[in-house]
């Protein structure tokens, strides 16, 4: 964490990943908004408290790496990263345009700060199992932070890569799934069950912790014990969050993989986030 950061609340942080999440959406005028909204807390944590980087040299050799695994996220950690000052705001404007570096879907090599280009789903770990195992062999301080969803534990090559890091015992790596029970086609237990989901990753070698990925509290000290366990092996947060977090009518929209707005709804959804977030 940034010391310069410190003065600002966690729960700020998170409502305005929210706010630059709607504006980006706005500008296209839908996008994966739903998944913006519910991740902004782990991300605020992530960014906030438990990331050691640099906003001015983001290919610092000596910072945690985070892989977004789940490309179509890309709103949400683009979000972040103007949040963090890695990302100019005035970019903000850009997203999703010929031209831009935040195109729609994550690319390592259009924007500063975004370490992998996702695409298809189950590459991330896989790729992240690498890095840490690499930080190891050169005997860097560093740790690896991956953030997938419930969706790609349909995906082997997931699995695959959980059982290399529990084999290597890569106590450098952290993973945190998205459990938001939403697939393109449906709710995520539905099209394939994944439960019970805790007991899979400790049977693969990983120490596991579950929580409310929406308070932020709990996502705190989940992190914090991550980081600083003293366990020979790889760290899950498994984080359930709700999509569409913050703003009450998205929230209750029964299908929020993609979310297309009416012009005049993306105003009431941020006036809405700013309401939720003034009432704390």
């Amino acid at each position: 964490m940034q010391q310069e950061h410190v003065q600002i609340s966690l729960e700020e942080r998170a409502y305005r990943i929210r706010r630059f999440a709607l504006r980006m959406g706005e500008v296209q005028g839908q996008g994966y908004v739903g998944q913006a909204l519910g991740i902004a807390d782990v991300l605020a944590v992530s960014y906030f408290q438990a990331l050691n980087y640099r906003p001015d040299e983001p290919e610092w050799e000596g910072r945690d790496r985070f892989l977004l695994s789940i490309g179509h996220y890309a709103i949400a950690l683009y979000a972040a990263l103007i949040e963090a000052g890695i990302v100019p705001e005035d970019e903000l404007e850009t997203y999703g345009s010929d031209e831009s570096r935040l195109p729609m879907s994550g690319m390592a090599s259009y924007t500063p700060g975004m370490e992998i280009t996702g695409g298809s789903l189950g590459q991330g770990l896989g790729i992240a199992v690498g890095m840490a195992l690499g930080l190891k062999r050169k005997q860097s301080g560093s740790f690896i932070y991956n953030l997938l969803s419930d969706g790609e534990l349909n995906e082997g090559s997931t699995w695959e890569a959980a059982m290399s890091a529990g084999h290597w015992q890569l106590d450098n790596l952290i993973a945190i799934v998205d459990v938001n029970n939403q697939q393109a086609d449906g709710p995520s237990t539905q099209i394939l069950n994944f439960e019970p989901l805790a007991d899979k990753w400790q049977a693969f070698g990983w120490q596991v912790q579950r929580v409310n990925g929406n308070d932020i509290a709990a996502v705190s000290q989940a992190f914090d014990q991550a980081r600083h366990s003293d366990f020979k092996g790889p760290r899950i947060i498994i984080c359930d969050t709700r999509m569409g977090q913050g703003v009450p009518f998205l929230e209750q929209r029964e299908k929020t993989h993609f979310i297309r707005v009416e012009p005049s709804e993306w105003e009431q959804a941020l006036a809405a986030l700013d309401a939720g977030f003034q009432a704390r």
